[in-house]
């Protein structure tokens, strides 16, 4: 199986962070900067999950979750 990537898609579909779903880019970007993460490189490419798990934050564990619940509808839907 290939390693799961997070996307932007995925911070924006993280509730219960903001009033809003999703995390703006402004503060995606400084929880980037403070787990030492290249913003950048996400952006255009995304990132492995296992690199944000790493870091333990809650934050990056919710998104990986919503990526995985994405990943599995996808499975179910025959889109993979």
């Amino acid at each position: 199986m290939s390693p799961l990537i997070i996307t932007l898609e995925h911070l924006a579909l993280v509730r219960g962070y903001t009033s809003r779903p999703g995390l703006c880019r402004a503060g995606a970007r400084a929880w980037f900067a403070a787990h030492d993460l290249d913003w950048n490189a996400f952006r255009h490419h995304g990132i492995d999950a296992n690199t944000l798990l790493a870091t333990g934050d809650a934050f990056a564990l919710a998104v990986v979750d919503v990526a995985r619940q994405q990943q599995a509808m996808e499975v179910d839907h025959g889109r993979q």
